[in-house]
């Protein structure tokens, strides 16, 4: 928490997300853009050249002007730059993943509770507005299907796509399920690159919730999509259009929106029970956008940021976890 009236903030790497974060955070009216860095010289004075802010010749020269700041390093940078930035008593979002291993995530969550620093994590899905959507609604999946599929970019061939587009639906169940995972089975390919291209996995909850995870980065056509399956309803999410679509259940005295569509009826008599389709208010919101003023006004008050650096070591320690199993499955068919 800060009582500055202004929450000044800096980007570290401005790269393509980079330059996204420094951009939204020359709109947002409770933020003071301060600067950037990065290593590449040209990149940094760039952005600092359209933004009007400085570019920093050390991000620990950066850490000592802000309160904040953005990290959208390489992951291999997250550990270094965020426990250097906690250090200097900066909060920090950190994108996706958090770190390459678990420990390095414990230390950063550990130091960041000892130096009184807040971390938020990049899962920028969690704000998606098809998800925001379904704020109003109880959800208790008992089935989950999602399929993230994307066309080859070699900016994201650093990681595999468990850690690169896997991780953002894993965060996401995880979040909505609010059950430990009970056993994992997975397989996956590496296609065109050195790591897994292409994974699937089926994610088991002790509550009894199964959850069957698809991502690839060699699809010839882009899809981000989920259901959910629960008692009396089917919910469907595209979060590339931020549309989300309820199929439910209905008593005679259960109340429904304007916006409800009558599918037909099942049952008999008093037990009669009508189908309803609702499509949920959107939100007219950028994601991204909402996601870092989330940020700036958790540095603010104090409050648990919406996805906090547990949430974002969680999601990493069921990736990893899935790639484990990618592996053993290999071994086992050699």
């Amino acid at each position: 928490m800060t009582s500055d009236k202004n929450i000044k903030v800096g980007v570290i790497g401005v790269g393509h997300l980079g330059s996204l974060h420094a951009k939204i955070y020359a709109e947002i009216p409770a933020a003071t853009f301060v600067g950037v860095f990065d290593v590449d010289v040209r990149k940094a004075k760039e952005a600092a050249g359209q933004f009007s802010v400085r570019a920093f010749e050390s991000a620990e020269a950066l850490f000592a002007e802000v309160n904040a700041v953005s990290i959208a390093t390489v992951t291999s940078k997250h550990f270094e730059v965020a426990k250097q930035a906690l250090n200097a008593g900066v909060h920090v979002l950190i994108e996706k993943p958090i770190t390459q291993t678990i420990a390095e995530a414990d230390e950063l969550i550990k130091l960041a509770g000892t130096r009184g620093c807040l971390i938020q994590v990049g899962h920028i899905e969690r704000f998606n507005p098809a998800i925001l959507a379904l704020e109003s609604y109880t959800l208790k999946p008992l089935f989950i299907e999602s399929h993230r599929l994307a066309q080859f970019n070699p900016r994201g061939t650093d990681v595999a796509v468990v850690l690169d587009l896997m991780i953002h639906d894993i965060d996401i169940i995880l979040s909505l399920v609010q059950s430990p995972v009970a056993s994992i089975d997975a397989n996956g390919v590496a296609v065109v690159s050195d790591s897994v291209d292409i994974a699937n996995a089926r994610l088991k909850f002790q509550n009894g919730c199964v959850a069957n995870v698809t991502a690839s980065r060699i699809s010839q056509n882009k899809m981000r999509k989920m259901r959910m399956f629960q008692h009396n309803a089917y919910i469907s999410i595209d979060f590339s259009q931020g549309l989300a679509e309820v199929f439910r259940l209905v008593g005679d005295g259960d109340t429904t929106s304007q916006s409800t569509m009558m599918l037909g009826q099942i049952g008999e008599g008093k037990k009669k029970r009508t189908i309803v389709y609702e499509q949920p208010e959107v939100k007219d919101v950028n994601a991204l956008k909402y996601e870092l003023e989330s940020f700036v006004a958790s540095v603010r008050t104090g409050a648990v940021p919406v996805v906090s650096g547990v949430d974002g070591r969680y999601a990493l320690e069921i990736a990893q976890e899935i790639l484990k199993r990618i592996e053993i499955q290999k071994f086992s068919e050699a």
